[in-house]
């Protein structure tokens, strides 16, 4: 069951205390995207943050779209990102995006050229980054750092009216080159850009950087809890200088917790779209991907993932978390709401020799042993079956209690069988074997005359659907490597080759109609999702979503 609130932690004391105090009367918070590729599971927990936080103190939440960046940008990314917050379960109050506001930005940036707190420079990218300089030594004022209040103004709007080339000048904030923080050393706050944009065309050419275009848009919006990740921490003087030099009316505060980082995994969306430019992946969904859309195609409910958030709560430690703590969050919302049923993936077929030919009878068999609700089925049975390869060996190993040659197992939901022949080919291999059944051994007969210590799976041959499956293995073979440990040059030789492995075999005939998105214990083999891409009528494709057990706990 999802928490529907915030565990106790640092930023819902300093909402309750600015409530208490009188310095906030309605919370306001955002969740704000650059649309420049698909969300992922790091974002999931940072609008959850935001909106569950907003809502336990009946305040709203904004969903705005950071569009400063015309040459990354795309109405693809707007919308698959509405979908994802929508599909999450949270509904914004108001939907704003940079661009709305570019206007008003830049007369706020005309201010700060009229207060002699900005200037035009010439300098090129690379020479402003050598001026910079390092944490132990400050930068160097610009040639230009001096012009006039006048020529920097004459400029600005010859840059506007599009009179110069992209990189050829910058608007820079006139802060402090030898302010220990680097982020305070002239910071660039507007660049030319001859880009069309998703939101206003070609009416703009020059942009305004992220950095000074946030913090703007917060106040405007009258953001009161500006709540971003810790590597913005830095960032924070430069957003409260901006918001104080600009003479905004509101004044929003910023707010640092610790992101989400799991192991095994990429969630740079440079990484990802390298993944998805260069063919290792079939899209931002893979399901092998940390997207949200990844996840919800593999067959990741919302509910598991809201969960997983809430249990690694809020605070401003760093850390990496183990994938498995996410699948285990997985298996125990889908326990109870998956149907379990009978799936062959590596099919050897079965031979019942004294079960009377051409007779097919229909089976009961419960939907989940742990969720009565959720009824029986009727599942056909007949003289030949399907069975796993990996569950018949010719010749066993000691405490083998599977198929073999004059051993009885039984068949979930029907008899026990006893394996007396096998059929090979000309190279040897076992293509079928042939055993016998004992009808008074019926599931649910009450039988008690003997017992067996082997129970295996099977689909009816004559009626199963064919079905293909999808298995996965995680994208990052490292086990130890992370976001900030996996350098972007180099981090397509982690990816991992057998990280997706295609195979044919066949499911009970109930699930021949299954929809996108259903979701299916199958016995022994892990939960599967039917897939939303491969899939078509008559003809499912299985996703595995997660195996059926870990060895993992949760720390107590």
């Amino acid at each position: 069951m999802v928490n529907n609130s915030t565990p106790p932690n640092f930023i819902k004391n300093i909402i309750s205390e600015d409530l208490k105090s009188g310095k906030v009367q309605t919370v306001v918070t955002r969740f704000p995207p650059e649309p420049n590729g698909y969300l992922h599971i790091g974002h999931a927990k940072a609008i959850w943050i935001n909106f569950t936080l907003a809502d336990e103190f009946g305040g709203r939440t904004h969903l705005r779209f950071d569009d400063t960046n015309p040459v990354k940008e795309d109405v693809e990314y707007v919308n698959s990102i509405k979908e994802d917050v929508k599909w999450l379960g949270f509904e914004w109050e108001e939907l704003h995006f940079a661009s709305d506001y570019f206007e008003e930005i830049y007369n706020r940036a005309v201010l700060l050229i009229k207060k002699g707190k900005a200037y035009v420079d010439d300098l090129s990218a690379e020479q402003i980054r050598e001026m910079r300089g390092t944490l132990t030594e400050p930068g160097q004022n610009s040639p230009y750092r001096d012009r006039s209040v006048e020529e920097n103004l004459d400029l600005f709007a010859r840059m506007r009216a599009g009179e110069f080339k992209d990189g050829e000048k910058v608007l820079r904030a006139k802060i402090d080159m030898a302010s220990p923080n680097i982020n305070l050393r002239d910071p660039v706050i507007y660049r030319i850009v001859h880009a069309s944009h998703h939101n206003t065309g070609d009416k703009w050419c020059i942009y305004p950087m992220y950095a000074f275009a946030h913090p703007l848009e917060d106040a405007i919006e009258g953001v009161t809890h500006s709540l971003c990740s810790l590597e913005f921490e830095d960032q924070r003087p430069f957003y409260d200088w901006t918001i104080a030099e600009t003479e905004m009316p509101k004044v929003p505060h910023q707010y640092e917790f610790g992101r989400l980082n799991l192991l095994q995994t990429v969630t740079s969306k440079r990484k990802l779209k390298m993944l998805v430019d260069e063919g290792y992946v079939d899209g931002w969904d893979d399901p092998r991907m940390p997207t949200i859309s990844g996840l919800r195609r593999r067959g990741v409910t919302p509910e598991a993932i809201k969960a997983f958030v809430y249990e690694t709560g809020i605070s401003k430690a760093y850390g990496s978390i183990d994938p498995k703590t996410l699948e285990h969050f997985i298996r125990e919302d889908l326990k109870l709401r998956a149907p379990r049923t009978m799936a062959v993936l590596d099919p050897l077929k079965v031979v019942i020799t004294n079960y009377p030919e051409g007779q097919t009878e229909m089976l009961e068999a419960e939907n989940n042993s742990e969720n009565p609700d959720m009824g029986n089925r009727q599942i056909p049975f007949s003289r030949e079956i399907y069975i796993e390869r990996e569950d018949f060996m010719e010749n066993p190993p000691s405490k083998y209690f599977r198929l073999f040659p004059g051993n009885e197992v039984r068949l979930k939901h029907a008899y026990f069988i006893k394996c007396h022949d096998v059929i090979k080919d000309a190279d040897g291999n076992v293509v079928e074997i042939h055993c016998t059944y004992d009808p008074e051994t019926k599931s649910g007969s009450g039988f008690t005359g003997r017992k067996v210590k082997g129970t295996i799976h099977w689909v009816d041959a004559s009626s199963a659907v064919p079905a293909e499956f999808r298995l996965y293995e995680p994208l990052i073979m490292d086990e130890e490597a992370d976001e900030d440990t996996i350098e972007e040059k180099s981090f397509l030789d982690l990816v991992n080759p057998n990280s997706l492995k295609v195979v044919q075999g066949y499911v009970e005939p109930g699930l021949k109609d299954a929809k996108p998105q259903d979701k299916f214990q199958f016995f022994r083999h892990g939960y599967f999702n039917v897939d939303t891409k491969y899939s078509e009528p008559g003809k499912p494709v299985f996703n595995l979503i997660v195996s059926l057990k870990s060895s993992f706990q949760l720390p107590k």
